[in-house]
């Protein structure tokens, strides 16, 4: 599987199993199972209440720990210094490793430090607990007062990115920058499969429109998805749409879809407006 290697420590498949919101034993068995067919980046977060169950399923997978890919995150509420590292050792207790591949702040604050909490997150990068930092969920002038004003050296940003919600700004901002960009919700929560247009372009294909959508994601430089699936077929399918190739009427007609809709946006995320 190919994978995203970039000069701030990324080593990331551009395929990942997406966790959120599989929990205990069910999620335990969908990373374990997700292994054996091949996967080899599995996304969780402390938010996501399922670290332990990933780790379980670490340690339970003849896999190598070192093949694997893991990225997780810390929760806002938890991005005073002192609060980051503690949240930062749960997660590798929870996940039984020494270090997580990719350490994202999950979602920004409202009111908060950012630069003693950015100096936090680039310490443990320093100490190589963390062998790659970045964010999720920052709008682009927050992201570029952290790359361009306190210099952080973050790999990749992890944001909602689909067929119907366009990231054009951000993308081209991160290849400037040497960053991938995750695309959580990849398949807009199986909304895809109801869109005409995605519809016809599977039918053209003879695959799912659901492989379409991670498709023309995956075909993106500098760009990973991390779709959830539980079940071993879904598990496959999306494996499979690596192996797909569109077209540029396929291209034409995806990049004439309405890029506006975007699916998460709880209380506490920032101002989506500003930059977009």
């Amino acid at each position: 599987m190919e994978r995203l290697i970039n000069p701030n420590g990324l080593n990331m498949p551009k395929l990942g199993l997406g966790t959120w919101p599989m929990l205990g034993e069910d999620c335990t068995k969908a990373v374990m199972q997700a292994l054996a067919l091949g996967y080899r980046h599995i996304d969780t977060a402390a938010g996501y209440n399922n670290e332990d169950a990933v780790g379980a399923a670490l340690a339970a997978s003849d896999v190598p720990r070192g093949e694997i890919h893991v990225t997780s995150k810390v929760w806002w509420d938890q991005l005073e210094p002192q609060k980051l590292q503690a949240s930062f050792e749960r997660s590798l207790r929870a996940l039984r490793s020494d270090y997580v591949d990719l350490f994202l702040i999950h979602w920004p604050a409202k009111d908060w430090d950012l630069r003693r909490t950015i100096e936090a997150l680039v310490a443990l990068k320093e100490s190589g607990k963390a062998r790659a930092i970045g964010v999720a969920n920052f709008p682009l002038p927050l992201l570029r007062e952290v790359v361009e004003d306190l210099g952080a050296p973050l790999a990749a940003i992890q944001v909602e990115y689909h067929v119907t919600l366009g990231q054009a700004k951000l993308l081209d901002y991160c290849r400037r920058h040497g960053m991938a960009l995750t695309a959580y919700s990849p398949l807009a929560r199986n909304k895809v499969s109801e869109i005409p247009d995605i519809v016809a372009i599977a039918d053209k294909h003879g695959v799912l429109p659901t492989q379409v959508a991670l498709a023309w994601l995956l075909e993106q430089q500098d760009v990973a998805a991390v779709p959830k699936a539980a079940g071993r077929a879904n598990q496959l399918s999306n494996l499979n749409a690596l192996n797909i190739r569109l077209d540029d009427e396929d291209r034409a007609k995806i990049a004439a879809l309405p890029k506006g809709q975007r699916l998460v946006s709880p209380a506490f995320a920032p101002d989506w407006s500003d930059g977009e």
